[in-house]
């Protein structure tokens, strides 16, 4: 099994390849890096390395696969699915029928890919799986030691099996200041994003529910470690 995170970025996305060949897998992890589309990339040959990656670790994209040496892509993803795996899942196959990809997606894959492939037209079908993910029921993103579910508006720490209720503006704010990484939100910025441009509230409003997000997210509200304010705005630290 191979696993190498690669190129840390700033989207805080992590993404699992799977797949025994080696050249193939290098390729994909050396050009979908050089996107800047996630921050890490791990990487496994079988099915039983894919299965041991997600048992420890969220992932926003899963590239799996068919013919791997220990066991069906397919099963694999039917594994997945009933290990409570719910982010997207892009069936890799040198195979082009239709019975073939029916299977794959009714073993629960989002999407077929056939070899060989335009790389343009996965990374297209990657960012969009993404998109659909995000606004989607099942998105969790990992924030520190939480596991973030922004439709449950909800974070979950599996270590201290602790479970911390948000409002629906904490949730805005943590799910913005995510999307965009390590990067400083202006106030004015975030303000517009998470009450709107037109809502007429000023940024103390902002700082009063930062604070509260605060009390409740960090270990120790005084030494701030998740939640940052940095010149003129803040920062996530995920």
């Amino acid at each position: 099994m191979k696993d190498s995170p690669l190129a840390v970025n700033n989207t805080g996305r992590a993404l699992l390849i799977v797949d025994d060949d080696d050249i193939l897998r290098r390729a994909l992890v050396d050009q979908i890096a050089a996107t800047g589309v996630f921050a890490q990339i791990a990487e496994a040959d079988t099915g039983a390395g894919a299965l041991e990656h997600t048992s420890g670790q969220v992932f926003d994209l899963i590239l799996l696969d068919i013919g791997l040496p220990d066991e069906d892509g397919r099963e694999v993803c039917r594994r997945l699915r009933n290990a409570g795996v719910r982010s997207p899942i892009i069936m890799l196959t040198a195979a082009d029928s239709d019975d073939d990809t029916i299977t794959g997606l009714n073993a629960g894959a989002n999407d077929y890919v056939t070899k060989p492939f335009r790389m343009a037209v996965l990374l297209a079908r990657i960012q969009a799986h993404l998109r659909q993910h995000d606004q989607s029921d099942d998105a969790i993103f990992v924030i520190g030691p939480y596991k973030f579910q922004p439709a449950a508006k909800m974070l979950t720490s599996p270590i201290a099996d602790k479970k911390i209720r948000l409002t629906e503006k904490e949730t805005a704010i943590l799910k913005y200041l995510y999307r965009v990484g390590r990067k400083t939100v202006p106030r004015e910025t975030l303000l517009g994003e998470v009450w709107g441009y037109n809502a007429g509230v000023t940024t103390h409003t902002l700082e009063t529910h930062v604070y509260r997000l605060r009390q409740k997210i960090e270990p120790d509200p005084q030494q701030v470690q998740l939640l940052v304010t940095e010149p003129g705005g803040y920062r996530l630290n995920p």
